[in-house]
This record gives structure tokens, C-alpha cells and sequence, in this order.
């Protein structure tokens, strides 16, 4: 078929050439026109048939049996509990477990242990009279203020009220919040030297 259709541009193309007074030769014949050579370097080739490819055969028990083993593997791994990824910074390292002493403590005589053991207990002693002073001493605080309430709410109800509200001026605080102020459009942050550490991890 592409045989005969390039015959047929030939024979059209050369009948579209008319045999002009410039285009005859020396004997009268019409010589071939600018087309001529052109449609005569047209080539064809033979049409390429591919067969196409066999499906291959799948046995319908054996994709069935794969199958069955993915289910089982999935119902594997979904018994399984998800392993948590350990936070090193709640992990206690082993060398601070050892509880082994590196220096070995000095031997004292019957005396400078006695003595220690005695001043230990003087200290005691002393630490537990100072803190029975205080708590005395914020008893009668209290008991003093509750005493003068009383007879303040007895001589006028407005002053005894205007005693329990709290005094702001007792303990001055001032204090300066935050100033909401724009970034600086040119501020380079300094970047501080780190080594990254960090673990990933993979389930």
C-alpha cells in the first residue's frame, strides 16, 4: 500500500508540471521539474508487527496461599505491642547507680566520735527550742490579733472591716512586664557552636 501511494504522488506531482518553453530540452520532452527528485528519494519500509506478550498463567491456589500468609503476618505484628522509644533524659546512667565508695573514709577514735555524736545532739537540741520560740511566738501573734478584731468590731463595724481587707502598701512590689516591641528587620542571631547528639529511631 505505501508502494502505490508513492507511485501516485509521482504521477501527480509530474502532471503538475507544466512543460513550459524553459522547461524543454533540446528534443521536445519535458524535462522533470523541481519536485522530481525529491519524490524520487522518498523511501518506505515494510510495516513491523509485534505479537503481544502472553500473560503469564497464575495458579489460583497459590495466589490464594500468599495471600493467606499476608493475613497471618498481619495479624502478627498487629498482636504485637508497639515498643515505646526510650527518653535518655529519664534513664539514670549506670555509673551514678554504682554506690561503691572510690575513697575509703577515715577511722576515728572512741573519743572524736563521742564527741561528734554528742555535738550532733546538742544541735538538735538547740534547733528544736528556737522552733518551739517561733511557733510560740506566732500563737500570741495571732491570738493578740484576734483579740484586737474583737473589740475593734465592738467599738465600729466600719473600721473592723476596713481592718480585714488586705494592705498593698505592707509589702511594696513593682514590677516592669514585657515590652511588645517589632523584630529588627537586619539582626543576625549568633549561632552557637553544638555537636547533635540526637538518636534517631526506627520502627
Amino acid at each position: 500500500m505505501s508502494a502505490a501511494l508513492s507511485r501516485g504522488l509521482c504521477r501527480a506531482l509530474t502532471r503538475q508540471a507544466a512543460p513550459s518553453s524553459l522547461l524543454l530540452g533540446g528534443h521536445g520532452r519535458a524535462a522533470p521539474g523541481p519536485w522530481f527528485a525529491a519524490v524520487m528519494t522518498l523511501k518506505t519500509s515494510a510495516p513491523l508487527r509485534a505479537e503481544p506478550k502472553k500473560k503469564k498463567k497464575v495458579d489460583p491456589r497459590r495466589d490464594h496461599m500468599l495471600k493467606e500468609r499476608m493475613k497471618k503476618k498481619l495479624k502478627k505484628m498487629e498482636k504485637v505491642a508497639p515498643e515505646f522509644i526510650p527518653l535518655e533524659d529519664l534513664i539514670t546512667p549506670t555509673k551514678c547507680l554504682d554506690e561503691t565508695r572510690e575513697r575509703i573514709a577515715p577511722r576515728l577514735s572512741f573519743g572524736e566520735s563521742e564527741g561528734r555524736a554528742l555535738l550532733l545532739k546538742e544541735w538538735c537540741r538547740y534547733k528544736q527550742e528556737q522552733h518551739m520560740a517561733e511557733v510560740q511566738a506566732v500563737e500570741l501573734a495571732l491570738e493578740a490579733q484576734r483579740e484586737a478584731l474583737e473589740e475593734l468590731k465592738l467599738e465600729s463595724e466600719e473600721l473592723y472591716l476596713a481592718a480585714l481587707k488586705p494592705d498593698p502598701l505592707l509589702f511594696p512590689f513593682t514590677r516592669e512586664g514585657p515590652a511588645y516591641t517589632p523584630p529588627k528587620s537586619k539582626y543576625e542571631a549568633p549561632d552557637g557552636k553544638y555537636i547533635d547528639i540526637t538518636k534517631v529511631y526506627t520502627q
